[in-house]
């Protein structure tokens, strides 16, 4: 071989050393002296050469070990062979297509997009898609690492090897591509980057890939999504309707692996719950399945809060039209699917996206502003146009593509506020010195905005916890743009008193009626959600205070309290029937419970709250406005008793809610009614259908014209102890 240097040799040598950030500027075919020469890289091989048309061309080795190159005559397209010995010491011929002679995949209009951060399909550019280009099928590789010196795919189909499909980097936007013939859906892969001081990154799964290994295992999978033969169309018909701010709203929160197990403890399938939960959600009365993050996630523990593939449902469940399958299914049974999002934070997984081309890309790299210690996660930079754009793009992929009916997003008040749960001194002030967090702001703000925009009927959730003014409030009116708000003051107060022995409840009576005081100020859901019953909180009937029947008295009574009062509903699996065991994400939730009455009774109340709710105006239109609730008697902190009136609209029958949180019954409690006539007992929590002592009020009351708590009638009531009653004004 000779040892002379050329140019050629020189650029060959940066290839085979990882540096050549152009391998397209010297692999595949070029013109010299008039004629076509192709270069190629193989270093298995012992023989190269190209076939036109049935010609054998051959490729000479070069002066750098592994390259190949010759003369192919004329212009049309050609295909290479090759000879390497086995392990048989056999000669192998084989054939593949050369990828450095393939063109561009990526438009004009698309580079100009990405390079400004505003593509809002990204997903539709980056990441692996399998296509037939110039003729070959295949599949083209897109990934944005603007400071990397190179950037290759690897997988099984070129043994893991960076140095045979280095990509080509397109110009300002960071983007590097590269179109690999042959290469199709199930393959494979990751990036191999080389950082700007030369060094090779640990490989990393695509930031926009659709599939991914079994965790713990975690390269990317080429998944082929196109193609899906979606059926719902008359639940988009009336979707709108179905999520707005009048509709009736009722969410069974579910962590699809510990939902159901199969088979020896495997979580459900897709393919299952398309059936077993879309039939147990609709049988129950609920109107939405809120699903735990499905993004793919390495560790089991996080219960899907620490994504690393946003754009990959996880395998854990199935295949990606499989998740389709899911949320087909339950459209079809009427019933909305919420997906929890999570822009707040990443995990500092080696194959993820943190340091992904060599340098604080996605995160800040300052860790005063780029991680959270709470978690020990690494925080997006939102001020970064690529970075928000890559979120955006995400929330509406979700909606898009998987006809997601809305985003519950994750921990936002630590998006919010540069100083979230940071000592003094470990937090960077915004550009006025203040606290709050402009960037991430102005990201979700343009994340609703777009997801509405594109998609109207959606309704995207926040968890907030602070009280930060128009977090459901429309961007143009300045607020953050989401259609409702976890209502996580409620939440705290309401179970703190719960938690509490009867005898001191009078003392903690404004635990329960504080919520009314800014109950209209957002458009709230009243969530019970899966972080009330993990890191040894117990379970709902866990925290309930008092003997075994006591217990379960006091849950039926404080759902009772909860379905009645303003708010769209939210519950976490397993307390539809008073789990009694705090929930674990390892195991199916105890269903075995249901063999004691105690617990179908509670279920059961459960579905009959729902059904109530849904079918009763005035327990859900006015859900969000000042006009559809009146108290009773929200002040009788001596017996411990709440009354209130529920109201629709004008036409439309009013509701009295009555709850006894004390043991003690109540045989004579007058209330005040709007009307006087027969109020019927549409739901009492002490039915002995749900496990109670079947005390009440023979179905309905008499209301006379006796004045009372500021109401023109009145009706004397049998309270029972530790119950919630549903008074509906009947018909005249």
């Amino acid at each position: 071989m000779s040892t002379a240097s050329t140019p050629l040799d020189s650029a060959l040598l940066r290839l085979l050393r990882g540096h050549h950030d152009d391998p397209f500027a010297v692999l595949g075919p070029h013109e010299q002296d008039g004629a076509r020469y192709v270069t190629t890289y193989d270093p298995g091989a012992d023989r190269m050469w190209a076939v036109v048309r049935g010609v054998r061309h051959p490729l000479e080795p070069t002066n750098v070990p592994g390259f190949f190159r010759g003369p192919v005559p004329g212009d049309m397209a050609y295909t290479l062979f090759g000879e390497d010995h086995g392990e048989d010491g056999e000669p192998h011929v084989f054939e593949r297509e050369d990828p450095y002679r393939f063109g561009t995949v990526l438009g004009e209009i698309d580079e100009y997009l990405l390079g400004e951060g505003s593509h809002q399909r990204l997903w539709e550019v980056l990441g692996a898609h399998v296509m037939t280009h110039e003729g070959v099928p295949g599949t083209h590789f897109a990934v944005w690492a603007p400071n990397a010196k190179r950037v290759s795919v690897v997988g099984d189909f070129n043994w893991w090897d960076g140095l045979r499909n280095p990509m080509r980097r397109r110009g300002a936007t960071g983007v590097w591509e590269i179109f690999l013939p042959h290469v199709g859906d199930g393959a494979f892969y990751r990036y191999e980057i080389v950082g700007p001081d030369g060094t090779v990154q640990p490989r990393k799964a695509d930031p926009i890939g659709f599939g991914s290994e079994h965790p713990p295992a975690n390269a990317s999978i080429v998944r082929d999504i196109s193609g899906y033969g979606w059926t719902d169309d008359d639940w988009f018909e009336t979707r709108a309707e179905a999520q707005s701010r009048s509709a009736p709203i009722s969410i069974y929160e579910v962590h699809l692996p510990s939902w159901r197990r199969k088979d020896w403890g495997r979580p459900i399938s897709y393919i299952e719950a398309a059936e077993e939960l879309v039939d147990y959600v609709a049988e129950m009365g609920f109107t939405h399945i809120e699903l735990l993050p499905i993004c793919e996630y390495p560790f089991d523990g996080s219960w899907g809060y620490q994504p690393i593939g946003m754009f990959a449902p996880t395998i854990r469940h199935g295949l990606p039209h499989e998740f389709r399958d899911l949320v087909n299914a339950a459209h079809r049974a009427g019933i909305g699917v919420i997906l929890d999002w999570v822009p707040g934070h990443f995990p500092t997984d080696a194959h993820g996206l943190g340091r992904f081309d060599g340098t604080a890309l996605y995160e800040h790299a300052d860790p005063k502003e780029g991680f959270h210690h709470d978690w020990n996660t690494l925080i997006y930079n939102y001020g970064r146009a690529e970075v928000a754009n890559y979120l955006t793009s995400n929330a509406l992929y979700w909606l898009e593509e998987y006809h997601a009916d809305g985003l519950r997003v994750d921990a936002v008040a630590s998006m919010l506020y540069r100083d979230y749960s940071r000592p003094e001194g470990e937090w960077v002030p915004n550009k006025d010195g203040g606290r709050e967090n402009y960037e991430a702001i102005s990201m979700l703000r343009r994340m609703n905005t777009e997801c509405y925009g594109q998609h109207p009927g959606i309704m995207n959730v926040a968890e907030e916890s602070t009280s930060y003014p128009g977090v459901s409030s429309p961007v143009d009116q300045g607020g953050l743009g989401f259609g409702f708000k976890w209502n996580m003051g409620w939440m705290n107060d309401t179970l703190e008193y719960i938690r509490k022995d009867p005898i001191y409840r009078s003392y903690h009576h404004h635990q329960m009626t504080f919520g009314l005081v800014y109950a209209f100020s957002e458009n709230f859901i009243l969530p019970i959600s899966h972080d009330e019953v993990v890191h040894g909180k117990g379970s709902m009937l866990g925290k309930m205070p008092g003997n075994q029947w006591e217990k379960f008295a006091n849950l039926r009574a404080y759902y009772g309290f909860m379905w009645g009062h303003p708010g769209k509903k939210l519950l976490f699996m397993g307390q539809e029937f008073a789990q009694a065991h705090e929930w674990n994400h390892d195991a199916e939730i105890d269903w075995a419970c249901l063999d004691d009455p105690q617990h179908a009774g509670i279920q059961r109340l459960i579905r009959d709250l729902n059904d109530l709710y849904c079918e009763t105006p005035a327990l859900h239109a006015k859900d969000c406005e000042e006009e559809g609730f009146a108290w009773i008697a929200g002040g009788d902190t001596g017996n411990s008793v709440f009354s209130w009136i529920r109201r629709g609209r004008s036409d439309e029958p009013e509701v009295a809610v009555i709850c006894n949180f004390t043991p003690a019954e109540q045989p004579r409690y007058r209330i005040g009614l709007p009307d006087t006539g027969v109020w019927r007992e549409a739901l009492n929590t002490d039915a002995g259908i749900y496990g109670g002592g079947n005390r009440g009020n023979f179905g309905r009351v008499i209301a006379d014209d006796e004045p009372s708590h500021g109401y023109p009638a009145s009706a004397e009531l049998f309270l029972p102890p530790l119950s919630a009653i549903f008074l509906v004004r009947e018909d005249s």
